[in-house]
């Protein structure tokens, strides 16, 4: 297994992990404001995985062009 596969299967297995941690995130805030609450910090909770996210998405979505373009 090459560096390079070792590092598409490390970021691909962290975006799983980091989508289930934006999930609770949301369903959090979801369930305090449905409960009334009004936390300022809550609101803000979910940004970092998204942005997390958003990275490692763009990755994985170029990863087939990139790959597509090495000469054999």
């Amino acid at each position: 297994m090459t560096p390079k596969m070792n590092l598409n299967l490390w970021i691909r297995k962290s975006h799983r992990w980091i989508s289930i941690i934006f999930t609770l995130t949301v369903a959090a805030n979801f369930v305090a404001l449905g409960l009334g609450h009004n936390i300022l910090w809550l609101n803000y909770l979910p940004l970092p995985p998204l942005f997390l996210l958003l990275f490692s998405g763009l990755y994985l979505f170029a990863l087939p062009y990139i790959s597509r373009r090495k000469p054999s």
